[in-house]
């Protein structure tokens, strides 16, 4: 016997019949709908390329309107979403009516575990709350579906279009408002209006420095109680200092490490204090050198990625080795500090060198992408508008993209955590800001040079060519990652936004080197600075990646271990460099002493 029930292109038309006026065709239909919404025609006009810098500098108007455009020419499924909202808004309506009634009921759209916005009872227990709370969720959940399920459009259209918006619903939680956050009007009500005032002290504050604090900046010093680990500065050029620590073990290993941090941030990330993986290196007895990159100035705007690799990089290898008469060092690299290290590496097994002249001859990154093309919820800035952007804003400037314009674009791809966590906490709460010394590190910004940051953005980002065997030259050789040889030891964070360990991995595939690999918990920062506690606080997987691609096919054969991946580092690194013997001297003759560490560049903003 034949179905009877309608089918969903039927219900369709049928939603068409009762709000088109009668006798109106489907395409009249459409056409109607069309410019009910789009009453100036502005979907089938082309925004000039000036018009498009004024107004629109990131391309996002015209990705909203291809979104839009893609919507009309697909009038059933757009109904069949519509009737999606109404069905569940109905489901919400009855579950109020359920609350105000005092009747027990759960929530029809529930808030995610980890969305601290709505941790508080009220948000459940209070009818006017939740009611507030489920129709936020229903329509920013819809309307964010909807825009990632728009047929006929390309991901990258569809992922700008979704971050944008997530922006606007972010910034339009009912949390983010006084007369609609339980939590403040407590804190009003418990402090006779007095957090307010704070608050009001905090935004004034806020706006001297042109941002929403994170942290409490007081406790800190550099070179005082963070980035204090001893040592000495054992060289300087126009680019970077290079601090050499002191030794704390009476033997030490002869092959020194070289850490190369991102130039992006200051280096002492690796010296926090009691968190600090300098000082736990130098326990253990290895002669650890960092470089300082210098906060580049306008008159740095023509520095390039050859120099960071070579004048840098390479540079510092030759001074560490030079100091301990090493035959070769050990170099670390972290986040963009790792992708230049890769660079050198393959630029090095491109030479004519003897593999026994090779300066390095093993090698650790942290965080390091090697492939492009899926860089994580940063590639909504990758794109020619955003780029152009960014380069014009470079030379307005002096030819340096700042700080804290870098800083903020990081910021929005978390906002509801870094940016209205702190807007909420600062101004409604009225709270005090926390001591965090990896917060006070994070709002310590640097500036990118001209040169190098739009050669990095189109070469590596927008065009993936360090992925394309000799598709790219550095130095005057062509980069193929595919050449390096060299152990490695490649440490991925699983919950890195900045550089996701899915896209990390491949570098294990990619290198011709045998490799460890670690998968540490947490994120790009605290994954990484994970010192060894007791009881454990942190866990990883390890083991053997050599030549393997998928990081998923891999991480099913690896087991969690509790603790510190450190741990397992150290032991990796006892055998790549070599015996134990008297610690070097602190700089030489070629390379005296000029200063104390953590140096000048440290210090200059």
């Amino acid at each position: 016997m034949e179905s009877t029930q309608p089918t969903l292109n039927e219900l369709s038309r049928q939603m068409i019949s009762l709000f088109a006026p009668w006798g109106m065709s489907e395409q009249e239909y459409t056409n109607h709908f069309a410019n009910l919404f789009d009453p100036f025609g502005l979907i089938q006009q082309q925004l000039t390329e000036d018009m498009t810098r004024l107004f629109d500098p990131f391309g996002i108007t015209r990705s909203y309107l291809d979104v839009q455009r893609a919507w009309m020419q697909h009038p059933e499924k757009m109904t069949r979403w519509f009737m999606r909202l109404g069905s569940d808004a109905w489901l919400v309506q009855l579950q109020s009516w359920e609350r105000f009634s005092g009747l027990p009921v759960s929530d029809q759209i529930k808030a995610v575990e980890y969305d601290e916005r709505f941790q508080e009872p009220d948000w459940t227990e209070n009818p006017y709350y939740d009611t507030l709370k489920e129709f936020y969720l229903l329509y920013t959940r819809w309307l964010e579906d909807m825009i990632y399920a728009t047929p006929d459009i390309s991901p990258h259209t569809r992922d700008k279009v979704g971050f944008w918006v997530r922006q606007v619903l972010n910034a339009i939680a009912p949390t983010n408002f006084f007369w609609t956050n339980p939590v403040a009007i407590k804190k009003f009500i418990e402090s006779n209006g007095q957090n307010m005032t704070q608050g009001l002290k905090n935004a004034l504050a806020d706006m001297k420095s042109k941002t929403i604090r994170m942290v409490d900046d007081t406790p800190f010093t550099v070179g005082g109680n963070i980035a204090n680990t001893a040592g000495k500065v054992v060289y300087r050029c126009e680019l970077f200092e290079l601090l050499q620590y002191s030794p704390t073990t009476e033997q030490v290993h002869q092959i020194p490490l070289v850490f190369v941090p991102p130039w992006i941030n200051k280096f002492y990330v690796m010296d926090l204090g009691k968190r600090s993986m300098v000082r736990y290196l130098v326990d253990q007895g290895y002669t650890v050198f960092m470089i300082s990159w210098r906060n580049p100035t306008p008159e740095m705007r023509n520095t390039r990625l050859d120099d960071y690799m070579l004048k840098g990089v390479l540079k510092a290898v030759q001074v560490a080795r030079s100091i301990t008469q090493a035959p070769h060092a050990h170099a670390i690299g972290y986040c963009i500090g790792g992708i230049i290290l890769t660079a050198l590496m393959s630029w090095l097994n491109a030479g004519d060198e003897p593999a026994e002249d090779m300066p390095i001859k093993s090698w650790s990154v942290f965080a390091t992408l090697v492939d492009f093309e899926k860089p994580g919820e940063i590639d909504i800035f990758i794109d020619e508008e955003s780029i152009s952007l960014i380069e014009r804003l470079m030379e307005s400037q002096g030819g340096y993209l700042d700080g804290n314009q870098l800083a903020d674009t990081f910021r929005m791809l978390r906002s509801n955590s870094l940016i209205w966590h702190y807007y909420v906490h600062n101004y409604l709460y009225g709270e005090e800001l926390p001591q965090f010394d990896v917060l006070f590190w994070n709002m310590d910004s640097t500036r990118l040079p001209a040169a190098m940051h739009s050669f990095y953005l189109r070469e590596f980002y927008l065009n993936n060519r360090f992925m394309q065997p000799n598709a790219l030259s550095l130095g005057g050789r062509s980069i193929d990652v595919s050449r390096i040889t060299q152990p490695l030891y490649a440490v991925s964070a699983e919950q890195d936004h900045i550089a996701p360990w899915i896209e990390t991995f491949k570098l294990c595939g990619v290198v011709s080197s045998p490799v460890r690999h670690v998968l540490a918990t947490s994120g790009h920062i605290l994954g990484i600075i994970s010192q060894p506690t007791n009881p454990p606080k942190r866990r990883y997987w390890v083991g053997d990646a050599t030549g393997q691609k998928n990081g998923e096919i891999w991480l099913q054969s690896q087991t969690k271990v509790p603790g510190s991946w450190w741990e397992d580092w150290t032991k990796w690194l006892d055998g790549q460099c070599g015996e134990l013997q008297a610690p070097p001297s602190l700089g030489n003759k070629e390379y005296p002493v000029l200063c104390d560490a953590p140096g000048t560049y440290v210090l200059e903003k």
